[in-house]
């Protein structure tokens, strides 16, 4: 019994660590179904990958029947050791959806690539083939260059006229309120008078600002 519990110790061991590994190398894995420029054909490092990680995944699918063997010879089985085996084999079932996803979405990245590259060679080889063609279609390319534009300009311009306007509606709410306050102000009794005395005040104080500016300017002219 002790022998068996040592084994089953030693095997989890190696599960978790295999279990690590297969995690380091999907991260490495990942990365050549997100890279934006996709070889034709599959790559050393990216083949060197997928078969190490095929290995890993079958190394622990046996290290799991090893672990059921050994479960099941035990005289009383145990709720921790069976439950840490049904979640080794669930990792191991996300781990292989896994595996096949990122294979299917570097497959799918890989037909993509190529198809867009033989349209590619394929319209370069006919533009060769029909210069005449060709220019039609620069042309038509120019035109819509100039229609987009043309588009843009006019998005500018309709904005620009609903900038105008806004301001045009805030200036007669403005003119509004000033008529207002102006005929409030003149049906309050003195305050036109009051007004006119603040308006007096204020030219006279700026004739005195001005006239003592003056004297020191010709002072200042008369000592230099």
């Amino acid at each position: 019994m002790s022998l068996q519990t040592g084994s089953w110790a030693q095997l989890r061991q190696q599960a978790r660590s295999l279990e690590t590994q297969t995690e380091n190398l999907f991260s490495t894995y990942s990365q050549f179904s997100s890279t934006t420029t996709v070889s034709p054909k599959p790559s050393e490092d990216e083949t060197k990958t997928e078969s190490q990680l095929e290995d890993l995944l079958e190394k622990r699918s046996n290290l799991l029947g090893q672990l059921t063997r050994l479960l099941d010879s035990e005289a009383s089985q145990s709720a921790v050791k069976s439950s840490n085996l049904a979640r080794h084999r669930e990792i191991l079932s996300q781990h292989r959806a896994e595996l096949a996803r990122i294979k299917s979405q570097i497959a799918h990245t890989r037909d993509r690539a190529n198809l867009l590259s033989n349209i590619r060679s394929d319209i370069d080889n006919y533009r060769s083939a029909n210069p005449e063609a060709a220019e039609a279609e620069y042309m038509l390319d120019e035109r819509r260059r100039v229609d987009n534009s043309h588009n843009m300009v006019d998005g500018v311009l309709s904005q620009a006229y609903a900038v105008n306007e806004n301001f045009n509606l805030q200036r007669e709410t403005l003119t509004s309120i000033n008529r207002r306050i102006v005929g409030a102000a003149s049906q309050i009794p003195g305050m036109n008078s009051l007004m006119s005395k603040i308006g007096n005040k204020k030219r006279r104080d700026g004739i005195i600002l001005g006239s003592f500016i003056a004297f020191c300017f010709l002072v200042l002219l008369y000592f230099t």
